[in-house]
């Protein structure tokens, strides 16, 4: 801690690996803390930044009454670990990560959909077992995506697989142009190859792929989700697949994480498990906190910040 130094108190709940702020030095006190030390020092921060996106101390620590941050920043595009009640209901403005995920997240589902057309982890368990067995792949072109998210990593993953001739259909909170409403996902859902989570967590989404939305399915369909894990009962996914309800699915996030090594989800026959890696890429730390500091100099300067969470809605609207 610099209490010597002028200018407003940046908190940081670390993450790995560490935030440089080297840009701020003598314009900001710079403090970092973990899960264990946040509560007694956000009433004397003016701005916190959740680095570990993956904790939920900020929901814990958050103060109810009295001196809190201005302003939190979170370096992902989920706002649900930090979003408590009391967060909520504060005059407290609430920023995400919008606009670093998009593409790479975009990225990560047209190669799950490429490699489960083409049957490319069962290809490499084969090879490993040195057995050479010939077979048949689908063809992606022609087949047809329904993407549940209209939010820019929903669009931007409708916009990639249109490049590979994937007929898209997006679904939405409310139907627009171009979007389809809840009331029509099921339809959509029935009649689609694939069926992509991409979806923010609120009150509506929590558990929406249950039991009855894997029986909407084709049984040759597939799951993907690279949106919240408690978006899926994961039971019922387990067993839309040992069942082969449906022909397939992947899993890039998780309703408890990590995905302890006793989970049955390991051994659930058809369902690819990646450590909720799809908007990862090499430089992503240095992308996040050069989005953080063009942030600040907003902030420092008066002027609007952008990326501006509805709170009541945990994510940000207009798009």
């Amino acid at each position: 801690m610099t209490a010597s130094l002028p200018g407003p108190t940046v908190l940081v709940l670390d993450g790995d690996p560490l935030l440089r702020l080297g840009r701020l030095t003598g314009r900001a006190r710079i403090e970092h803390v973990d899960a264990s030390t946040l509560a007694a020092r956000l009433p004397y921060a003016d701005v916190l930044l959740v680095w570990d996106i993956a904790s939920r101390a900020v929901r814990d620590a958050w103060p109810g009454e009295g001196p809190r941050p201005r302003w939190v920043h979170i370096a992902s595009a989920g706002v649900d670990h930090v979003l408590c009640p009391e967060l909520a209901a504060s005059d407290t403005v609430v920023t995400n990560a919008r606009g670093v995920f998009e593409q790479p997240v975009a990225e990560y589902v047209a190669a799950l959909v490429l490699a489960l057309a083409k049957d490319l982890p069962r290809t490499w368990d084969l090879q490993r077992e040195r057995e050479w067995r010939h077979r048949e792949a689908l063809r992606v072109a022609g087949t047809r995506a329904c993407v549940v998210g209209s939010g820019p990593i929903g669009r931007t993953i409708a916009r990639t697989l249109k490049a590979l001739e994937v007929t898209t259909s997006i679904v939405g909170r409310v139907p627009r142009t171009g979007i389809h409403g809840p009331a029509d996902l099921d339809r959509l859902m029935a009649r689609a190859d694939w069926v992509i989570a991409a979806a923010p967590l609120t009150e509506q989404t929590y558990g929406m792929f249950d039991a009855r939305r894997f029986g909407v399915m084709q049984p040759s369909a597939r799951f993907i989700n690279v949106g919240r894990g408690q978006l899926v009962v994961e039971e019922a996914l387990a067993e839309a697949l040992t069942k082969r309800w449906i022909a397939g699915a992947a899993l890039d996030v998780f309703r408890q994480e990590p995905l302890g090594p006793d989970s049955p989800l390991w051994r659930v026959p058809d369902l690819l498990v990646s450590p909720h890696m799809s908007g990862d890429t090499v430089g992503c730390p240095d992308e996040l906190g050069a989005q953080f500091l063009a942030l600040y100099e907003r902030w420092a300067a008066g002027k609007p910040l952008l990326n501006v969470v509805d709170k009541k809605r945990g994510y940000v609207p207009g798009h």
